[in-house]
């Protein structure tokens, strides 16, 4: 399971999990899989307890039961899917069962060696079981993730269906009338790949599908005005050039949607961004630091060589026409003191191997320190370059001059001054181009590289057609529909100025640390010396102790379904696992799992969980969540025994059975990953309510 949370350890189902709703309705699962299986490092010996395990063994298989029987309805309507989704339905079913049996009393064989009893014996066994479980309830939901994409893909066809029929229309009263269920088609298209965006898993994957959609979104306004002012003058050579680059654009921008929710591209191209300053400094700066564990381990030439592959991409600074000549000379010296720097070190681990020396020296760890430093100092001039640049333009056309001088010229049908401020905006263009991809360079995190590029496409793009718009608007002065159309496109140049400005500030945070990837929760640092870290071990303990308590006043109940205990249940398991986390051990693997068990359990749903930035608030925020934990199983332990003494005196009070959300039910909102989470969300096995 790449890439997930619930990936690692014993229970790996082989299987890439894409978006955050299959990933997100596993945890919980993982989380009670690991519980139980943990249950033998508990001290556990009553026979009491063995029952209440069988209760959940039980209760186990009947909810696979009833989760199965949703894989299975959604294979019946999905004739692509049967098969495979059979196989893995089957493979659910068969590990429900195994887990009922194994949890068995009746069937449990001896004791262990060691002496201790738990609460079953078949350890190996009972790991199997989870294992095929979480592997075939995995393959369920990424099966079922497949009719999202699969309705992707499908509404992405009606309207290039649509786009088709759009592009080749005569009168004004046929486009009307498809261009609405145009409209109609692409609000549908935006729901689907807006929930996909948001669910999606890789930040990359995330960023393309935003700039996908953006250029979808910009340019569905503009193939209305441009359509209409073709159709209203048919013989405009500018109008039909405007025309025809809008729905280029929206064809490419619709097919590279799908390559992102298929992970497809056609005839096996593939499309890699090209290698920025900031990446290419920081593996420069990893191979270097890395000679300290690693004497032998690369050619000196190797290092010499990528510290040239990083200067020669410096030269997209040096070589513009737009950098200042005190700017060129700063980057030129810091790429001289670099180059100086690498072979004062390349010398230096030369004469450690010399001596056959098993670590760094001292002259070599200096040389170390001295090159990492120079490379850092050349990306913070090329950085300040970029981003200056950027800041300047930014100022310089904030007021759009070309643009109202274009409107003007060409509501005056004045082709001359048109083609004067073309070359004015053509000039501007070429400035925010090279500007977008210096800003590439220096951007510091692949989302934002993807930004970036989207950005310098936009610019490369939109300039020219609003060239052209302006063009037809001077060629017809009088036209309202030209005059429209042109509009469109400067309101399209003013808004992708803006979003460079976002653009330009989200560049300036990660460069200064108060903002990195945009998963901003981390894994929390495993025991160590710090306070913060001490603070959360003791916690830990706490909550550690605490869970014995409340498993020692479950103990005492007879009826183990009551609903008090089986919460009381439920919180134990969260809280071992949470004192598992603060251990580093576990299968909650960063704050994010911590803080989303924190949010599943139903007493502290209402804890307000907001983002953290930075490792002091990473810190507090866990802090904060183990310690409501806390206070709410001391509130449980004091609570158990009298509700304990309550329910002796009714004995006879039953409680209602469970009752799981039928299929029907959930087919009133559709088949895919939302249904079945929901459905997963209110299994017994995984909050145990």
């Amino acid at each position: 399971m790449a890439s997930s949370p619930c990936g690692s350890g014993n229970f790996d189902s082989g299987l890439e999990i894409k978006t955050r709703s299959v990933e997100q309705t596993l945890i919980p699962l993982v989380s009670q899989i690991t519980t139980l299986i943990n249950h033998k490092d508990k001290p556990k010996k009553s026979e009491r307890t063995q029952r209440a395990v069988q209760r959940v063994g039980q209760a186990v298989s009947v909810a696979v039961g009833r989760f199965v029987a949703v894989g299975e309805a959604i294979a019946a309507e999905n004739e692509e899917l049967k098969e495979e989704m059979g196989v893995a339905c089957f493979e659910a079913r068969r590990a429900g069962d195994a887990i009922a049996q194994l949890t068995d009393v009746g069937t449990a064989v001896a004791p262990p060696a060691d002496g201790r009893t738990t609460v079953f014996s078949d350890r190996t066994g009972m790991v199997k079981a989870a294992r095929m479980l979480l592997s075939s309830v995995t393959r369920v939901l990424v099966l079922a993730d497949r009719i999202v994409v699969k309705q992707i893909i499908a509404s992405r066809n009606k309207v290039l269906v649509t786009l088709e029929q759009l592009e080749s229309v005569c009168t004004f009263q046929e486009f009307v009338q498809i261009f609405s269920q145009f409209g109609n088609e692409m609000v549908e298209f935006a729901h689907l790949t807006g929930d996909r965006q948001n669910d999606l898993k890789d930040e990359k994957k995330k960023a393309r599908m935003a700039a996908s959609r953006a250029v979808l979104e910009k340019c569905t306004m503009m193939l209305l005005t441009a359509s209409k002012t073709c159709l209203r003058h048919p013989d405009c050579e500018s109008a039909r050039i405007n025309k025809d680059a809008v729905f280029h654009r929206m064809r490419f921008a619709l097919e590279q949607v799908i390559e992102i929710v298929t992970d497809a591209r056609p005839c096996g191209e593939t499309k890699a961004l090209p290698i920025s300053i900031y990446c290419a400094t920081q593996d420069f700066k990893s191979k270097v630091e890395g000679l300290r564990e690693g004497l032998y381990s690369l050619p000196h030439q190797a290092l010499s060589g990528q510290l040239e592959a990083v200067v020669e991409r410096t030269e997209d600074f040096t070589d513009s026409a737009y950098t200042s000549h005190e700017h060129r000379e700063g980057i030129l010296h810091l790429c001289q003191i670099a180059r100086q720097d690498t072979d004062r070190l390349i010398a230096a681990w030369g004469d450690a191997q010399s001596l056959h020396a098993k670590e760094a020296t001292e002259e070599m760890e200096l040389s170390i320190l001295k090159t990492c430093q120079s490379v850092c100092e050349l990306r913070r001039e090329l950085h300040k370059v970029a981003v200056g640049r950027a800041a300047d333009l930014l100022k310089l056309y904030s007021e759009h001059l070309p643009l109202r001088a274009l409107k003007a010229s060409g509501g005056e049908g004045n082709l001359e001054a048109v083609a004067e401020y073309a070359r004015t905006l053509s000039e501007q263009k070429e400035q925010l181009v090279e500007t977008c991809r210096l800003l590439c360079h220096v951007s510091g995190t692949e989302p934002l590289e993807i930004t970036c590029v989207h950005a310098e496409e936009t610019f490369h793009v939109i300039g020219p057609q609003i060239i052209s718009a302006a063009q037809t608007l001077a060629l017809h002065p009088s036209s309202k529909i030209a005059k429209e159309n042109l509009d469109v496109f400067c309101e399209a140049w003013e808004s992708q100025l803006c979003d460079m400005a976002v653009l330009l500030k989200e560049i300036n945070e990660v460069f200064e640390g108060r903002r990195g990837d945009k998963r901003a929760y981390l894994s929390l640092p495993r025991p160590g010396v710090s306070t913060e870290q001490s603070t959360i071990s003791k916690l830990g303990l706490e909550l550690q102790r605490l869970t014995s308590d409340v498993d020692t006043e479950v103990e005492k109940w007879d009826d183990q379904e009551q609903d008090i205990v089986r919460q009381g249940q439920s919180l134990s398991s969260m809280a071992y696992s949470m004192y598992l986390f603060t251990r580093g051990e576990g299968l909650l693997k960063t704050t994010m799992d911590l803080f989303h068990q924190a949010e599943l359990d139903f007493y502290i749903r209402n804890m307000h969980l907001t983002p953290v930035q930075g490792k002091t608030a990473t810190f507090q925020k866990v802090e904060l969540s183990i310690q409501n934990t806390r206070a709410i199983m001391t509130v449980v332990i004091n609570l158990l025994p009298v509700c304990h003494k309550l329910f002796r005196k009714v004995r006879g009070h039953s409680r209602p059975p469970l009752v799981l959300p039928s299929y029907n039910a959930l087919n009133n909102n559709g088949f895919g990953v939302k249904s079945l989470e929901r459905h997963m969300a209110n299994l017994t096995f995984l909050e145990s309510k």
